[in-house]
Formats: C-alpha cells, structure tokens, sequence
C-alpha cells in the first residue's frame, strides 16, 4: 500500500512538473524577449506569457479591446503578431479567392498574422467532416493547406 501512495505522489508531482513548463511565470520569461516586447509593443503593460518551445516564447495581451499574440525567440527576435478578425475586414481580393476555391466551405475564425515577410491571412473552415486550415496572402493567393477531420464527440 505504501509503495502505491509513493507512486501515486511521483506521478501527480510529474504531472504538476510539466504543467508548470507550459504555463511560465514573467519571472521565467529571458528579459531579452521582455525588452524586445516592451520595445514593439510601449503601450501594453499586461501580457500573459507561454513557452511554445525550447526558444520560443508567446505572449497573450489586448489591444484596444482586440486579443493579440506575439511570438519571440529567446534572443528577443520578434518572430509574428496573430489577431483575430472579423469575416466583414477580409479584402476584397482574398475574399475572391475564398468564394472561388472553397466554395461551400464555411469560415470558422480568421486571423491576419504579421511576420517579417509580411501579413497573411490564416483561416479555420469546414464543409461537413471536413476541415481546412488554409493560409492566403494579401495578393489573394493561396500559400498552404491543410486539411484535417473533424473531431467526433
């Protein structure tokens, strides 16, 4: 009985280990990637930090009532901002692109991402068991896909 409850102490203790990894406090997060965000970002004071990797970082902040997300290696280089946005500001020319090559295909989220290469759009659809997650750039051209299936309850 004693050996279970040491067991059942070493396996809730590496559970809350690697919980601890996923969800870092600021104090953990390198102050090269905090002045790198205070220097993109001066006017947020409040962001939530997450380790996406071993070197990266991503922090959850609002802007003007928007939820934003930034990524950043250790070093501080800036690497996308993501934000959702509403089906109404899709430009005219990716909207075209959207009626034409996933026609039926209903849009679930959509997202412009900023990177040093410039902004695209990053959209969540689905038609019936079927799920895409597909990237246009500004230019209304389609630069990846993926398609997954849907998760069944």
């Amino acid at each position: 009985m004693k050996k279970i409850k040491v067991l059942g102490a070493v396996l809730i203790a590496a559970v809350i280990g690697s919980g601890l990894y996923s969800f870092s406090t600021t104090e953990d997060v390198p102050q090269k990637v905090k002045d790198a965000f205070a220097k993109k970002f001066p006017a947020v004071k409040k962001v939530k930090w997450e380790k996406e990797s071993d070197t990266e970082w991503e922090g959850e902040f609002k802007m003007k009532g928007t939820d934003f997300s930034a990524n950043f290696l250790e070093d501080g280089t800036w690497q996308e901002t993501e934000h959702e946005i509403k089906k109404k500001a899709i430009p005219a020319n990716v909207k075209t692109t959207l009626d034409t090559e996933f026609l039926g295909y209903k849009i679930e989220e959509v997202e412009i991402s900023e990177t040093q290469e410039g902004s695209v759009y990053e959209f969540e659809l689905e038609m019936g068991e079927e799920e895409l997650e597909i990237v246009i750039d500004t230019n209304g051209k389609v630069v990846n896909k993926k398609i997954k299936l849907k998760d069944k309850d």
